[in-house]
Formats: structure tokens, sequence, C-alpha cells
């Protein structure tokens, strides 16, 4: 009998640990995540280029790459497709919609970086990613990952407000609610002992029992 003892490594990347490092070609050159160092980044990867609902994705991230530096956010895409196959699909984007794409895509014909982030679901794709999404912090910590079928575009609008959402929970330290949005109130971290929850009711907060409270920001 073995006296050697192997822990299995997780398949797929984990919420609050590093982000999976990487070291890919682009459509803007050779990307790591290094480079966004000190940045929010929203790296997301879609089945193929020249496709439907990828174009309707790309479209609205290309709209809303300004709202998405206002809040120090970065964009990356991810294809298993070819870097010559992404900036033809960009230039067509821009030649039949009007719409420039200026944020790079990697161009993952290996598969390495999908594979490292979990982007192949074999139920559902064996050589394309879905739609993954993934927002990682200023210190390359994985704080959100969001999986979407095959068939059905995300919400662009969803990313902005939970970056947004992200970063006021971590400048304030308090949660937020179901749909929060800026100047709505946020929630405060509940009592961690019996003593505090007692002191809960007379702190200020609107309280509707000791382990639910809001506030103002």
């Amino acid at each position: 009998m073995s006296d050697v003892t192997t822990t299995e490594q997780p398949q797929f990347p984990q919420l609050n640990k590093p982000a999976p490092a990487f070291n890919a070609p682009t459509t803007h050159g050779p990307k790591t995540l290094e480079d966004y160092k000190g940045k929010w980044l929203i790296l997301f990867s879609h089945p193929a280029d020249f496709t439907p609902v990828c174009t309707t994705e790309f479209m609205a991230f290309a709209q809303n790459e300004d709202r998405f530096k206002a809040l120090n956010t970065e964009l990356l895409g991810l294809s298993i497709d070819s870097h010559y196959a992404h900036i033809a699909w960009v230039r067509n984007i821009k030649e039949k919609f009007g719409i420039e794409v200026n944020f790079p895509i990697i161009a993952d014909l290996s598969m390495d970086v999908a594979k490292a982030y979990g982007m192949i679901q074999p139920g559902a794709s064996d050589t394309s990613a879905v739609r993954a999404t993934f927002i990682i912090d200023p210190e390359g910590i994985l704080r959100a990952m969001v999986y979407y079928p095959m068939t059905n575009g995300r919400s662009i609008e969803e990313f902005v407000r939970l970056i947004t959402a992200l970063q006021t929970s971590d400048a304030h330290g308090v949660a937020t609610p179901e749909n929060w949005h800026p100047g709505d109130k946020v929630i405060v971290p509940p009592p961690a002992t019996a003593q505090a929850a007692d002191a809960r009711m007379g702190e200020g907060f609107e309280t509707t029992d000791w382990y639910f409270s809001k506030k103002e920001l």
C-alpha cells in the first residue's frame, strides 16, 4: 500500500482564488493575466466567430466599453478560433453594423485558456467554448463567474451592474441586495455574536430583525 497521498486539483477555477494565469495570442498581440494587474477584467468566451448570437454580444460589449473603462475595467474576449478569423469578424462587424470592437480577443486554438477556465462543457460542447464570463479583480482574484447556454445571449447590463456592486462592497464593507443599483440602500453585515445581535436594534440602521439591516451609503 502506497504512503503517497495525492490531492485532486479542482477542474475549474474557484471564486476568491487566483484566476488561472495565461499567456495568449490576441488580436492586439500577446496578452497575459499580469497585464491587467491594477484593473478589473471581464474575460468572456463565445462559441464561435461569425455566429449571430455572439455578434450581438460583441456589439453590446463594444458599445458599453466606455462604461466599463469608467469602472477601471477592461474587456477580453476568447473563442477557439484563429486570430485571423477574429480580425475578419471584427472587420465584418464594423462593415455590416457600423460598430467598432476595440478590445482584444484571445485566439485559443490550443484550448489551453478555455480548459483552464472551464469554458469547455462536455454536456454542451466538446470543441467550442460556452458563453462563460469571469470577473477578475485588480489583484488577479476571481470574484464572479457566470455560464450561459450556447443558445442564449448574455445581458451586458448585468455585468456593468455586478462590477459596480462588487466595487461598492469592497469600498464600504457591505453587501448588496437583489438587483441593487447605485443609490439603493445596501445591506449591513449581520452581527457575528449574540451580544452584537442584542445591540443591533440600537445602532441606527434600518433594521427589520437582528440579521437584516440596511443603510444609505
